[in-house]
């Protein structure tokens, strides 16, 4: 799991197993992705109120999930979790990574 500043597109904090990409490549990678996603008319406009707040990837053995995290920061914050389609648990993940990051942040679910 990578926090990464949307912004800049540099790795904030990293945590668990990265042998496949390092964080910073990786954290690079995923925020242009994410820019993409956002400055897609099609899929960022919607009702008032109703914004893009995860991005789920579909691999054909896992999944990539993008979060976007909501506070008062000076620039966008993400989480970038990656997980074995084998072994993980997409809803649980994403339970899981809510109450993490409204814990963190001060918010509510």
């Amino acid at each position: 799991m990578t926090l990464v500043d949307g912004a800049s597109g540099l790795a904030i904090a990293a945590a668990g197993v990265h042998d496949i990409v390092d964080e910073h490549e990786d954290a690079a990678a995923t925020t242009d992705v994410l820019r993409a996603v956002l400055g897609c008319t099609a899929l960022a406009t919607g009702r008032d109120g109703d914004d893009i707040t995860e991005l789920i990837v579909c691999r054909t053995g896992g999944f990539h999930l993008l979060y976007l995290v909501d506070g008062d920061f000076d620039g966008r914050l993400f989480v970038h979790v990656v997980f074995d389609g084998d072994s993980g648990n997409l809803g649980m993940a994403r339970y899981q990574l809510r109450g993490a990051l409204a814990e963190l942040t001060g918010t509510e679910r």
